[in-house]
């Protein structure tokens, strides 16, 4: 892989480029194109992400100040904002949406004999989303509120290796719930997902496909208890029910038993009330699964504090659609390089090792072997650790 070639390369080549190209084709990206291919715009995009650039313009100056690299780097000899920006408004954010979805499959790959933190057999996956808040002047596509512009980012997170299974990036005006419209739930798998997925009539669709669910239950939740468990209290649960609902629409809506579980948790004491249709595992598991939808939550922390997510090098809905799910393909291609090399660093040492040696002709496996290169926590203190891979 190395051949005396720079670090940004090698991790570059990570990258499956036929498939890539096929995805360029698929949406005609590279028509009517002179100065600027499709693979080149992501080459330059992917350097910024990887240096933390904050604009095009940021990301112009340092690649001009190496013109003996660009070539080495598989990049135009000079490079021009206004084809970039063309390209980023232009070129069909499908393209790479189509690729993040190739590499998230190959990713998984890697990942699906990773075991998960705590002792469970089965697929487990977190549903949340999250708000990237905009400027309504400039992104009024953005449907949000009166006063500003937004887009949210609806994810589904395999908790074997963090790898997004799902993503889907809509205007900030819809409704987290409309996400489960066009998931396609896994038989056998679990879902951990909050409140704002309390729809029983989606809900009982995961039933219907043979998977598993815990959401957490509302105040106003009505319902008829059938049957209770006995409970070890000392475990924090208080009560292991199955329960009818009898709310108007809910009982119409999910027509079978469900099983309700009120746990307290010993830490904050705080009693939460969970709600699934697994009438079999344990309740303290149940409980031990919604605490691990914290991971999508850790997820987008990591996305908007170490990848630029937040700040946006074009306002168009394409521009800022493309720049994001080429931030994805990065994490993506991070945890590829993790598992392809049995990496101990975490996904942010990684990237930050990667950010300050893109030009240098090093192998990239020798980088995190501590011979070549010792990351100083102390240079990096701006950025806390969220992921503990």
């Amino acid at each position: 892989m190395h051949q005396g070639q720079m670090v940004f390369s090698q991790v570059m080549n990570v990258m499956p480029w036929r498939q890539f190209q096929a995805c360029v084709d698929r949406y005609h990206g590279d028509s009517k194109t002179h100065k600027l291919t499709t693979r080149e715009f992501f080459r330059i995009m992917a350097f910024a992400q990887i240096t933390g650039r904050e604009s095009l313009r940021d990301t112009t100056i340092c690649l001009n100040a190496v013109p003996s690299h660009l070539y080495h780097l598989g990049l135009p000899s000079r490079i021009v904002r206004s084809n970039i920006a063309h390209a980023n408004h232009r070129r069909n954010w499908k393209i790479f949406y189509d690729f993040a979805r190739i590499l998230i499959a190959e990713a998984r790959t890697y990942y699906q004999t990773v075991p998960l933190d705590f002792d469970f057999d089965a697929c487990v996956y977190a549903l949340d989303s999250t708000t990237i808040d905009l400027c309504l002047s400039m992104f009024p596509w953005a449907d949000f509120r009166k006063t500003k512009s937004a887009i949210k980012m609806h994810t589904l997170i395999d908790l074997q290796g963090k790898i997004p299974d799902f993503i889907l990036i809509s205007k900030g005006k819809m409704a987290d719930v409309l996400v489960m419209d066009v998931i396609e739930w896994e038989a056998g798998s679990w879902y951990a997902m909050d409140r704002g997925y309390l729809d029983f009539e989606r809900l009982y669709r995961i039933h219907q496909c043979g998977a598993f669910f815990v959401t957490r239950s509302k105040k106003n939740t009505k319902f008829q208890r059938v049957y209770s468990n006995p409970v070890d209290k000392s475990t924090g649960v208080l009560c292991d029910q199955r329960v009818r609902l009898t709310g108007t629409n809910a009982s119409k809506d999910y027509p079978d038993m469900i099983r309700r579980i009120k746990y307290r948790d010993k830490e904050t004491g705080k009693s939460l009330t969970f709600l699934t249709n697994n009438m079999i595992v344990p309740a303290e598991t149940v409980a031990l699964l919604y605490k691990n939808r914290w991971h999508v939550e850790l997820f987008f922390k990591w996305m908007k504090q170490h990848l630029q997510v937040k700040r946006f090098f074009g306002e168009s809905e394409n521009a800022v659609k493309s720049q994001l799910w080429i931030a994805v393909c990065i994490y993506v291609a991070i945890a590829i390089l993790k598992a392809k090399y049995g990496l101990e660093q975490r996904y942010y040492e990684i990237l930050q090792i990667l950010s300050v040696t893109v030009f240098e002709k090093t192998p990239v496996f020798t980088l995190f072997s501590g011979e070549n290169y010792t990351l100083t926590h102390a240079s990096c203190s701006k950025q806390p650790t969220l992921f503990d891979l």
